[in-house]
């Protein structure tokens, strides 16, 4: 799969996803296009080549009336403002603590700054959404798509204005970053855990939650579609409550922080850089990292 190449999910009907080359990390922006009567779009990516979410849309023919961020982080709705600008007709659908971070983006992009570092240059900055084109979401809510809807169940352990969406019909859930990054290239499942508001017992539950769905396909934003699986979802589980445990053990060892993360920097595995690539698979683990440490700062790990 290359950045822009447009995907259809198999085992879904009218589900497409679109490959926004987010990072320079091939597969790991995946945005999707739910082909309704009022099509959808489910995450936007960060902005960054939002063109190519654009020409996707165009290519299949679809002009979205809804946008749905999961959750406000921008990789997840960065290009919202973006996409908003190109389908002037389309409502942004958000959880009620996000709404007001797509209206006016400046503390989004500081945190976000502060949290990524140098990959911020990746990003752009986001475009505001006008206030009366965002309709905030809550626990439960439905978004009527006529032929299909998305049901939201919140899931607050990534980020306390994260949801996932169940489609029903095809038995899809979108994951947000409720179950973490499913990584194909070496088959595993890896945390997601940034700063500044994780929280363990909230993330466990957020899991329980999908799995309480019992959904057929899991539609990840990072990497795509996966088969659900009761071994898959438990295996999350077990990797937030070890990877906690390590950050918790080593910060007992060494009570400075950037030690901390530079040791875990260090020690990422050659596998997750074969498949990310260095920059990618470090930083990434310098950011769960930092958010565990705050976590534990914060009484919430």
């Amino acid at each position: 799969m290359a950045a822009g190449d447009v995907t259809t999910v198999s085992a879904c009907t009218d589900l497409h996803y679109v490959d926004t080359g987010m990072y320079d990390t091939p597969g790991y922006g995946a945005v999707y296009v739910l082909d309704a009567d009022r099509p959808a779009v489910i995450d936007t990516g960060i902005g960054t080549h939002h063109e190519r979410v654009v020409d996707a849309l165009e290519e299949l023919g679809v002009e979205p009336t809804v946008i749905c961020p999961t959750h406000v982080h921008l990789d997840h709705a960065g290009g919202a403002g973006l996409l908003a600008e190109a389908f002037p007709d389309a409502t942004v659908r958000v959880h009620e603590r996000g709404a007001r971070h797509l209206i006016d983006p400046e503390r989004l992009v500081a945190g976000t700054k502060a949290a990524v570092g140098d990959q911020w240059d990746h990003y752009i900055d986001p475009r505001p959404v006008p206030e009366k084109r965002v309709e905030p979401l809550t626990d439960g809510d439905e978004i009527d798509l006529g032929s299909r809807r998305l049901v939201t169940h919140h899931a607050p352990g990534h980020a306390p204005h994260q949801v996932v969406f169940h489609e029903p019909d095809d038995d899809a859930v979108f994951t947000a970053d409720a179950v973490g990054i499913y990584v194909p290239d070496i088959d595993a499942v890896r945390q997601t855990t940034p700063p500044s508001q994780f929280d363990l017992d909230e993330a466990l539950a957020d899991v329980d939650t999908v799995a309480d769905l019992d959904p057929e396909t899991l539609c990840y934003p990072h990497f795509g579609p996966v088969a659900a699986s009761e071994e898959l979802l438990s295996g999350y589980k077990r990797t937030l409550v070890e990877w906690v445990a390590a950050v918790r053990q080593a910060r007992e060892q060494e009570p400075d922080n950037e030690a901390v993360i530079e040791r875990f920097v260090e020690a990422v595995d050659a596998d997750l850089i074969d498949a990310w690539g260095g920059e990618k698979a470090r930083a990434e683990e310098r950011l769960n990292t930092r958010g565990v440490l705050g976590a534990l700062d914060d009484g919430t790990a």
